[in-house]
């Protein structure tokens, strides 16, 4: 079985993962981050899928019925909300930020993201984090699929208390021989976004 929590240098995924850990092996200092590839598994576990698609029959026909959406993102992110991972996987999840924190949960590619202090509160902001998904904008942006992309978790260490967007951006553009900008906090990079999606 595999981890369900890698550190950043052991985790492989396109995308800012690659180039977080490209930086990291050029020599540029990146926030403590571990890779959390588990939502498409807590999902064939817990059934969402079915559970899912069964909350939103009806919702999208000639027109959308607002009411039943509205009811049906709701539903949805409760179950999410309400769903479990399996124990061994929390364990593993708890263990490996043992000791950590706070911590900022985000989707790789993503800027937002959920603040948790703590290993245990880091758990529930994952799950807050993939009900997110059934915002009812979220759910109008990826239609006509239900479900949303199966995308890492960055859960980064961002010790201390961490103000409204206090990120500095860098252009690392000429460093990696494509287009980059790069956010760094306290000196370390947290967030690389490539405008072309690399």
């Amino acid at each position: 079985m595999a981890k369900p929590i890698l550190p950043l240098k052991e985790a492989l995924a396109p995308g800012e993962v690659a180039l977080l850990r490209l930086l990291e092996a050029r020599g540029q200092e990146v926030v403590p981050t571990w890779v959390v590839d588990l939502e498409a598994e807590f999902y064939r576990l817990a059934n969402l899928p079915e559970r899912i698609t069964a909350l939103f029959q009806g919702v999208f026909g000639v027109r959308i019925d607002e009411e039943l959406l509205l009811v049906a993102a709701e539903e949805a992110r409760r179950a999410v909300r309400e769903s479990y991972l399996l124990p061994e996987r929390a364990e593993a999840f708890l263990e490996a930020l043992k000791g950590r924190g706070p911590f900022l949960l985000r989707y790789a590619g993503e800027a937002e993201g959920e603040r948790a202090s703590t290993p245990q509160e880091a758990l529930f902001a994952l799950k807050r984090l993939w009900a997110r998904r059934f915002a009812v904008e979220a759910i109008l942006e990826r239609y006509p699929a239900l479900l949303p992309p199966f995308t890492p978790v960055l859960v980064q260490e961002v010790g201390g208390e961490v103000v409204e967007d206090p990120f500095l951006s860098l252009d690392l553009s000429r460093a990696l021989g494509q287009e980059v900008v790069a956010y760094a906090w306290q000196g370390k990079l947290v967030r690389v976004e490539s405008p072309h999606g690399g």
